[in-house]
């Protein structure tokens, strides 16, 4: 990134005030030719706007509405209290429509995942947790919290619940180096078949806070139940995904799935 002086090298150059471009306009494409070239990688600070004023000669406004626009293409982060970065590229994640984690669909990318746990204890289903997983309320689930990260940046805040026969096959797993999926693969028990809802949301402060975001920031909610061979629940899940960092994508075909009470007809 900058050294001390502001200069990020042969990519800066003088606002040219002859220029037809605005000068807000003129910034925003300086910092994409830094990115390019390589002067300023993921995770790296982007100088705040009085340091950016100073190096282009501008006022704050055109500074502001450079870092406004890059921030809404999602090339930059600002973090309260921390200042602004150059965000990760968006992971494109598909396990919203099959029987994959974050650890397996990152992994086949060539990314690392690891996991912080926050939370790892046998609780007593409330009766939602319980319908989820077929079980009568107050039954012993154990509940895994885990704020997940990919190539060292906070990424998800997931929450499961596994009954505790399942849950017990995991005691000596290591579930924040390695994957849930393939722990229970290893004991015998094979996610088959499930079903995934997405839908979007805000990150409360708690979840702001772990994930670095400001409150209040777009998330992606996915929940899900995941089923064994024989149909029996395994797994219900919530995973807060920050928006900012990830999308979903979907495969589909020429059948339709009833959504929101309505069937469309493809052939329409």
């Amino acid at each position: 990134m900058s050294d001390s002086s502001g200069s990020w090298g042969s990519t800066v150059s003088a606002i040219d005030r002859d220029s037809e471009l605005p000068y807000y306009e003129q910034i925003r494409r300086t910092i994409i030719a830094a990115v390019e070239a390589g002067e300023i990688v993921q995770g790296d600070a982007i100088p705040g706007e009085y340091e950016l004023c100073r190096i282009f000669g501008v006022s704050r406004t055109a500074v502001r509405q450079a870092l406004g626009s890059l921030e809404h293409d999602g090339m930059i982060t600002r973090v309260k209290g921390k200042g602004t970065f150059l965000s990760a590229t968006k992971a494109r994640e598909t396990i919203a429509n099959r029987l994959a984690g974050l650890f397996e669909d990152v992994t086949e990318r060539g990314g690392t995942v690891t996991s912080r746990i926050l939370l790892r204890e046998y609780v007593p289903a409330d009766a939602h947790i319980a319908t989820q997983l077929g079980l009568e309320p107050g039954a012993d689930v154990l509940v895994l919290e885990r704020l997940r990260f990919v190539d060292g940046l906070p990424w998800s805040l997931s929450t499961t619940w596994l009954p505790r026969a399942v849950g017990e096959l995991l005691d000596d797993a290591d579930l924040e180096g390695g994957s849930l999926y393939r722990a229970l693969e290893a004991e015998g028990v094979m996610a088959v078949s499930g079903q995934r809802v997405l839908d979007a949301v805000m990150a409360d402060a708690r979840t702001a806070e772990l994930l670095e975001v400001e409150p209040d920031s777009p998330a992606m909610r996915l929940a899900s139940v995941t089923r064994d061979g024989s149909g029996v629940p395994i797994e219900s899940f919530v995973a807060l995904h920050r928006g900012d960092m990830s999308s979903f994508v979907f495969d589909i075909g020429s059948t339709v799935p009833t959504a929101y009470g309505m069937r469309v007809d493809p052939a329409s």
